[in-house]
């Protein structure tokens, strides 16, 4: 046997029955099998090695603030999604590399400057094509299906229990147990749509106090007295939580103690931190200004963009796809450079 077999022969042995099993994907594009690696392994991979996935590093998660180091950014976020999620997977003795390769690609689409630049270029892109728009999700969807390139074809070619998870990994703002919020129809996907949560909500409490946003003992008190006092016990508290809640069943869920506890820091942070921090920071206004701005000139001017990005045929509906494509993919200090070298004038040489 191939150590890829081997592998394959311990899952079917050694998960639970409602976990997935690699030697069961499948791909759009069928692909011989690796020796060494199963299936979900090769989409990991793939997506670590992905030029979307660098990029992450320099994207801003909630704080634009270039000289602090401790700020988290989407690559950290990313990876306290993935190691809190694999956790979470171990101990339901579901798929662990199916669950990593879904949650380091579950933000693989996000926009320059956080939410912030998400909300301003779904506007750019509305005001060209009103029945469009921009969703992390999807577009994180979309770098994996048409953006990155493997092999013959557009896309990473992955399987499509990745992709399912990507597709439902995303919330907005709804509370954790809404029953209109559609699931990830394998459990490791369910599992990452909840470590998503679990890593942001405190994570991005973390950084807005270390912000001086808000101060420790602004915190509602009834949340921490459930989820514990510190970082670490409030991950652990809500990380236990969903692995007895969900131990045996057909679905990954919180309890419904633990779930309102989480959903009442979530809603803290967003008036005191999210909504707020838009309105006062003088950088995300003008990170959304820039975002719009770049989107306009670069509808008015396609060829400004590098080669291969659009054609000279499309039409408006092509056309702004490529745009938000391309301003999607920025990093926010490639933006801030594409920014000065399209409106900053330089000076007239001597």
């Amino acid at each position: 046997m191939t150590p890829r077999e081997r592998q394959e022969q311990w899952e079917l042995e050694s998960l639970a029955h409602t976990a997935a099993h690699a030697v069961r994907s499948s791909r759009e594009r069928p692909e011989e099998p690796d020796p060494i690696r199963t299936a979900f392994q090769r989409d990991r991979d793939r997506i670590v090695h992905s030029k979307a996935f660098r990029r992450l590093k320099h994207k801003t998660q909630v704080f634009i603030d270039p000289e602090e180091d401790h700020f988290r950014t989407r690559l950290t976020h990313t990876l306290e999604v993935t190691q809190i999620a694999r956790t979470i997977a171990r101990a339901l003795r579901l798929n662990e590399d199916l669950t990593e390769a879904i949650a380091l690609a579950h933000d693989l689409g996000h926009s320059p400057f956080g939410h912030a630049g998400e909300e301003a270029l779904d506007a750019a892109y509305k005001s060209f094509v009103p029945s469009a728009g921009f969703r992390h999700d999807l577009q994180s969807l979309r770098v994996v299906e048409v953006l990155e390139i493997h092999g013959d074809g557009p896309g990473l070619n992955l399987t499509w229990q990745v992709r399912d998870g990507i597709a439902h990994h995303s919330k907005g703002m709804r509370d954790l147990n809404d029953p209109q919020l559609s699931r990830s129809e394998t459990l490791e996907g369910q599992v990452v749509r909840i470590a998503d949560r679990i890593a942001y909500v405190n994570h991005d409490l973390d950084d807005a106090v270390r912000a001086g946003m808000i101060r420790p003992e602004e915190v509602p008190i009834e949340p921490l007295r459930r989820l514990g006092a510190t970082h670490s016990e409030r991950i652990s508290t809500m990380a236990m939580d969903v692995i007895a809640f969900s131990e045996s069943r057909d679905r990954v869920d919180m309890s419904t103690e633990i779930a309102e506890a989480t959903d009442a820091l979530k809603h803290f942070l967003y008036e005191r931190v999210y909504r707020e921090e838009r309105f006062r920071n003088d950088d995300l206004l003008k990170a959304q200004r820039l975002v719009g701005d770049l989107f306009r000139f670069y509808m008015e001017q396609p060829d400004q963009m590098p080669e291969g990005t659009w054609r000279e045929d499309m039409d408006t509906i092509a056309r702004a796809q490529a745009v938000c494509d391309y301003v999607a993919g920025m990093t926010d200090r490639y933006a801030v450079s594409r920014f000065e070298k399209h409106f900053v004038p330089k000076g007239l040489p001597l």
